[in-house]
């Protein structure tokens, strides 16, 4: 007989066809620094234009395991001239479960990315300390609406062109 009984206290097993999120490592996967122009940018009097990109991407790596890298560069220029560039490469390794197919994409592209964003600000603001400058302290990045500002752009796309009708009168 399998019956099983119930123990005071304990935490109720999960069923087993239950969503499963778990977050299983979060790392570094590329860190890159420049200073070009150093010593001389350091005497430089103007502020420098602070530019700053992203990029997320996600892919299985294993049974119900996914990588999700949430890339950012932060550029700092005067004029033409670049002062510095940081680019981290976020990385977390994600378990995830009993998720339909549907729900996979904003898991990757907006979930994952929330739980890294905290990382690899902390990460670019260290590098550019290092390298000689005052921080940069990324603003919070809303990830739902990229994602579907990206939708969007992947929908207009794959939309049939309609055919060009011109009048001539």
């Amino acid at each position: 007989m399998n019956d099983q009984i119930p123990i005071p206290g304990a935490a109720p097993q999960p069923a087993t066809d239950a969503p499963v999120f778990t977050v299983e490592r979060i790392y570094v996967k590329d860190l890159s620094l420049e200073n070009p122009n150093s010593p001389k940018s350091f005497l430089l009097q103007d502020s420098p234009q602070i530019e700053v990109s992203l990029q997320t991407r996600g892919e299985p790596v294993g049974d119900g395991i996914f990588e999700s890298v949430l890339t950012v560069t932060v550029t700092a220029k005067v004029g033409e001239q670049t002062i510095f560039l940081v680019e981290v490469a976020q990385a977390g390794i994600f378990q995830i479960r009993n998720v339909p197919e549907q729900d996979m994409q904003p898991i990757l592209g907006v979930h994952c990315p929330n739980i890294l964003f905290p990382y690899v600000r902390e990460n670019i603001s260290s590098a550019i300390i290092r390298a000689g400058y005052p921080p940069v302290h990324l603003a919070p990045i809303n990830f739902e609406a990229l994602y579907a500002q990206q939708l969007q752009q992947m929908q207009a796309a794959q939309a049939p062109q309609s055919p060009i009708i011109q009048t001539v009168q």
